[in-house]
């Protein structure tokens, strides 16, 4: 009987050690540099308007939002946070893009993601008192039609609660046709300057609690940088999404910068996430 506990007692150890597992060494990571810009108005209604969005014709073709805005980001952002492009009302003092580094890797059993930047000027309206910053990353197991051409513009619509044209003032991202069961939703992570943490999903609306993979979230914020590691396994449970060595996902992530809410925060376009395989941001086993 003691032998028996002895190995259950091991055996627990084993799997703890591998759930709480230390980040990799992040100087030893390369990072993908990524600037997010923000989007204005512009719902993927809008993104498929051939009237309003030069793009569509190379959106219908399969470009990526990615391919073509990559090295624009920032002018694309400066445009819009002024006025000059869809953004019915400009916020003085918001910047128009973040510049991001992006890390990632894995240890056979969990994901590891960093995130850093530089602080942005600000001074803006406080719209959310309780949080100066918030970071947000979504994954998608390439089940929803146009996740792996628009990233996480698939949950965004012209119907969402700050959106001109709201009706509803709790409506919340979704997904058409969405739903856990058909595996068609968006793994939702989200860290708070606050020290919360949330694991959800969007599928026919967004669910901030429910996920059982996200292990860890840690901010920190040193001199005039912030960075920000998720702690993520590769397999949880309902409403996450099953990471698999060899594999590429959908991925885009997003930052409320300067106490924002809703859609004035800047977005990242779409990209793939690789586990130990080759995608725009790798997650190579360490």
């Amino acid at each position: 009987m003691r032998l028996h506990t002895l190995a259950l007692t091991a055996a627990a150890a084993v799997i703890a050690g591998n759930a709480f597992a230390a980040p990799p060494d992040w100087g030893k990571v390369p990072a993908k540099a990524i600037t997010l810009y923000y989007p204005g108005v512009s719902p993927i209604e809008w993104v498929y308007t051939g009237s309003e969005h030069g793009g569509v014709r190379a959106l219908k073709k399969g470009e990526t939002c990615a391919s073509c805005h990559h090295q624009e980001a920032a002018d694309m952002g400066k445009k819009m946070v002024s006025g000059q492009k869809i953004e019915p009302k400009p916020i003085p003092g918001k910047v128009g893009s973040i510049p991001v580094n992006v890390q990632a890797a894995n240890d056979g059993a969990n994901l590891y993601l960093r995130f850093s930047w530089k602080q942005p000027a600000g001074g803006a309206e406080k719209m959310d008192k309780d949080n100066q910053v918030k970071l947000a990353f979504m994954l998608e197991d390439n089940k929803i039609p146009g996740a792996n051409l628009s990233g996480c513009w698939e949950t965004c619509h012209t119907d969402l609660r700050t959106m001109p044209a709201a009706k509803d003032d709790k409506r919340t991202k979704w997904v058409k046709d969405g739903a856990l069961a058909s595996g068609k939703f968006y793994d939702l992570l989200q860290w708070t300057s606050k020290g919360a943490k949330f694991d959800g999903h969007v599928a026919d609306k967004r669910v901030m609690e429910g996920g059982k993979a996200l292990l860890e979230a840690k901010g920190e914020k040193k001199g005039d940088e912030w960075s920000v590691v998720f702690t993520r396994k590769l397999t949880g449970g309902e409403g996450d999404i099953a990471l698999s060595a060899g594999k590429t996902y959908n991925f885009g992530f997003a930052i409320h910068d300067d106490h924002t809410i809703g859609r004035f925060h800047h977005v990242s376009s779409g990209y793939t996430l690789g586990i130990d395989a080759k995608a725009d941001i790798n997650a190579t086993k360490q």
